[in-house]
């Protein structure tokens, strides 16, 4: 490798929403930095299972099902 082309890896806080706090090695910016996270593993529907609604502003949804429902969209009979 190399020698004074790669990045500094160090030592840094994260702190998730809830509050908890563990250290980790990143190239971040620099040694004892602290990193707040405003979505994580805890909170974040991708990772807890929830689910995602559509909103139907002005009836768009709907009008395009009425167009394009004969079709079987995304897989639905």
């Amino acid at each position: 490798m190399k020698t004074g082309i790669h990045p500094d890896y160090h030592t840094i806080k994260v702190v998730m929403t809830n509050g908890t706090e563990y250290f980790t090695r990143s190239t971040l910016g620099k040694e004892g930095d602290t990193l707040n996270l405003d979505i994580d593993p805890s909170t974040h529907p991708a990772w807890t299972g929830g689910t995602q609604h559509m909103l139907d502003r002005g009836g768009r949804v709907s009008r395009f099902n009425s167009r394009f429902g004969a079709f079987g969209a995304l897989g639905k009979k």
